[in-house]
C-alpha cells in the first residue's frame, strides 16, 4: 500500500500526545492508518543535535515526521536528517497557531508568506526522495481563506507538493488562545472541498472537528482524498482505529482493544528496563475503553497507579481485569 492509500485516514500530529509510545499504541489498533509525529523544529535537529526527537521503529510505520520552521537551508537539512531516520513522508507545519510559533516565524503565520512556504518546500524536496506534504489552515486572522487558501495552494503545487492537509478553520493569531483555536474559529468544509475542483491532481485530506468514521467516510465518499482525526482518534482510539482498516481501507478486521493492551505489554516491560516511566506509555491508553462498562476503572487505576515506585505490567493487566467482556468486538458498522 502506497502512502498516498495510508492517508486516507491519519492521525494529526499533536504536540505533548503523538510522541514514539502513543504512535506504538495507535499502530496497534490499525495496521493501516498513517501516524504523525508531534512538530519538531528543524533548529532542534540542525542547530540543536536533538536526534532523540527521531526515535522510533520500523514496527511503526507509515509514519510521517512533521517539522516547524521556515528557514529553507534549514528545513531542508532537517528533512534531510528525518528521512535518512526512515521517516516515510516530511510534513511542513503551517497551522500550529502558538506564540512560540510564532515568534520564530513559522506555523500558521506562514500562511501569510505562501512565496517562503513553496520555497520552503521546493528546498525540502530536492533534499529528500520522501513525499514532501504541508499541513495549513484556511487562513489567519483577517484573512479571506476563499481568496487565501487557493492562492497558498497555487503556490506549493508550483513548488512541487503533491499532498496537503488543510485544517478547515481560520488561526485568530491575535486574540485567541492555541486551544481556543481549536474550537472556536467557525469550520468550513465546503471551501475544502472547493478546493478540491479547483485543484484536482492535489491529493487533499480534510482535518478539524471529525470525530467519527462515519463523518470521514462521508468526506471519502464526497470526493477528498484523505481524512485526518486529531483528538478523537486520541482520546478513543478504539471507536477511530480499530475499525479503521476494514472500514477505511477495505482490508482485515477490526482490531480488539483488549489484544492491543496485552500487546503492550512486552513493549511496556523493555521501557520500564531501560529506566522509563509506566505512566510515560499508559497515559495515552486512558481512553481506550470509553464507553464501556468498567472503563472510569481502568482510567482510575492507571491514573492513579502508573507513577507509584515498581509500577508495571501487573498494574496494567489488573487494570485490564476491570472492564467487562462483550460478545462482538469485531462488529463493523
Amino acid at each position: 500500500m502506497q502512502i498516498n492509500q495510508h492517508a486516507r485516514l491519519s492521525v494529526a500530529p499533536m504536540m505533548d500526545w503523538t510522541d514514539r509510545h502513543c504512535r506504538h499504541f495507535h499502530r496497534l489498533l490499525s495496521e493501516h492508518a498513517l501516524l504523525y509525529t508531534e512538530m519538531v523544529t528543524s533548529a532542534a535537529l540542525v542547530r540543536g543535535q536533538a536526534l532523540h526527537l527521531l526515535d522510533h521503529t520500523l514496527s511503526d510505520h507509515p509514519v510521517a515526521l512533521q517539522l516547524g520552521g521556515s528557514d529553507p537551508g534549514e528545513l531542508a537539512e532537517a528533512a534531510r536528517i528525518g528521512a535518512e531516520a526512515g521517516y516515510c513522508e516530511i510534513n511542513l507545519n503551517v497551522g500550529c497557531p502558538s506564540d512560540r510559533v510564532q515568534s520564530g516565524c513559522f506555523g500558521a503565520v506562514l500562511m501569510e508568506r505562501p512565496a517562503l512556504v513553496a520555497e520552503c518546500v521546493a528546498a525540502m524536496q530536492r533534499a529528500v526522495d520522501v513525499p514532501v506534504t504541508v499541513k495549513c489552515r484556511i487562513g489567519v486572522d483577517a484573512q479571506d481563506p476563499s481568496v487565501v487558501l487557493p492562492e497558498f495552494l497555487a503556490h506549493i503545487v508550483r513548488a512541487g507538493c503533491e499532498r496537503v492537509i488543510i485544517h478547515a478553520r481560520k488561526a485568530w493569531l491575535q486574540g485567541l488562545s492555541p486551544k481556543e483555536n481549536r474550537d472556536i474559529p467557525p469550520l468550513d468544509y465546503d471551501l475544502v472541498r472547493q478546493m478540491k475542483g479547483l485543484f484536482p491532481n492535489l491529493h487533499i485530506s480534510i482535518n478539524g472537528g471529525i470525530t467519527s468514521l462515519d463523518q470521514a467516510q462521508e468526506f471519502l465518499d464526497g470526493g477528498l482524498d484523505g481524512v485526518m482525526i486529531g483528538r478523537a482518534a486520541y482520546q478513543d482510539p478504539a471507536a477511530i482505529l480499530c475499525e479503521a482498516d476494514p472500514r477505511i481501507f477495505g482490508t482485515g478486521e477490526a482490531s480488539l482493544p483488549e489484544e492491543a493492551v496485552l500487546q503492550m505489554l512486552p513493549y511496556i516491560e523493555d521501557h520500564l528496563s531501560q529506566g522509563g516511566k509506566l505512566g510515560q506509555i499508559t497515559r495515552h491508553m486512558l481512553g481506550l475503553f470509553t464507553g464501556r462498562p468498567g472503563a472510569r476503572a481502568w482510567r482510575r487505576m492507571l491514573s492513579e497507579g502508573a507513577h507509584r515506585p515498581g509500577a508495571g505490567t501487573d498494574l496494567v493487566r489488573e487494570a485490564l481485569q476491570q472492564i467487562a467482556p462483550r460478545e462482538d468486538c469485531r462488529k463493523v458498522g
